[in-house]
Order: C-alpha cells, then sequence, then structure tokens
C-alpha cells in the first residue's frame, strides 16, 4: 500500500523522473592521464636513495664500501671537498638547497681519497661514515682508522 498524503488523501508518487544518460566515450587523444612507462629508467634508478633502492631491489652485490655523507658548510673547503667527493667511485647529491648533502662511496683501494675528503669534512657533526651504506656503530672510531691502514 503506498503511503497517503493526510490533506489531500492521494497516493504519494515517489518514483524517480526519467532522465535521459548520454553516453559518454573519451577521445583518447584528449584522455587528461599521462602515459607514463611501466618500468623506471636508468637515471630514475641511479638517482634512488641506497636505502630504497635496496628495500625495493634487494641488497646489491657490491664490494665493500666506505661512504662519507656530509651537507652544505661555510668555508673554503666546502669547494674542495665537493671536488673530491665527486673523484669517488659513486657521488649523488641527496635533496636541493639549504639541506643538501653530498654522499661519496670509496672503495678500499681509493683510500687515500676517502683519507683526504674525511679531513675536509670530518670535523662537522653532521658528517656521517657509512659502511656499505649503512650507520654502523663507532664507524668514526674503529672502521676508519681500519682503512687507513690500506696506505701504502
Amino acid at each position: 500500500m503506498k503511503p497517503v498524503d493526510s490533506s489531500a488523501r492521494q497516493p504519494i508518487d515517489n518514483t524517480h523522473p526519467d532522465v535521459p544518460v548520454r553516453e559518454y566515450r573519451p577521445v583518447e587523444r584528449f584522455w587528461p592521464y599521462v602515459v607514463l612507462p611501466e618500468q623506471p629508467t636508468e637515471e630514475e634508478l641511479a638517482a634512488l636513495n641506497p636505502e630504497l633502492a635496496e628495500a625495493l631491489f634487494g641488497r646489491p652485490a657490491l664490494p665493500f664500501s666506505v661512504s662519507i655523507d656530509f651537507p652544505r658548510f661555510d668555508g673554503g673547503d666546502y669547494a674542495r671537498a665537493l671536488d673530491v667527493a665527486r673523484g669517488a667511485a659513486q657521488y649523488i647529491e641527496i635533496g636541493s638547497g639549504p639541506t643538501i648533502r653530498h654522499r661519496a662511496r670509496f672503495y678500499p683501494e681509493d683510500v687515500l681519497k676517502l683519507r683526504d675528503l674525511f679531513d675536509l669534512v670530518g670535523r662537522f657533526d653532521a658528517t656521517e661514515v657509512l659502511i656499505d651504506d649503512r650507520p654502523v656503530p663507532y664507524a668514526r672510531e674503529l672502521w676508519l682508522p681500519l682503512m687507513w691502514f690500506l696506505i701504502r
């Protein structure tokens, strides 16, 4: 039984009015989404943070390495530190502007370059020493002196 309007004593019609529905088919050339490749490019993979790359793709089979990670600092040694860091086996910049950090990876055969860079940036507390791209306890106090033994 339909509800009844008490004032008019007629049944209330609750059916929706007929509305014509237009069929929409977007034209492919005007589709608003960018077509992206399914796989990242080599440049994108190289720019990944090492921790993120390890989480995504697993640990790469790299030889033992020591990395120096340092921020921007004031002084004449900054340009020289950048030159030494860019001469490392791998150099990446993380971030931009005032929060930029520079990471240089050195292998045991490049221990002289490692020492030169650490002599320039090691005095800053924000400088990090990473062993195989990981922060390790006593990296400055233990691992770096062990690397200095490789200097002939």
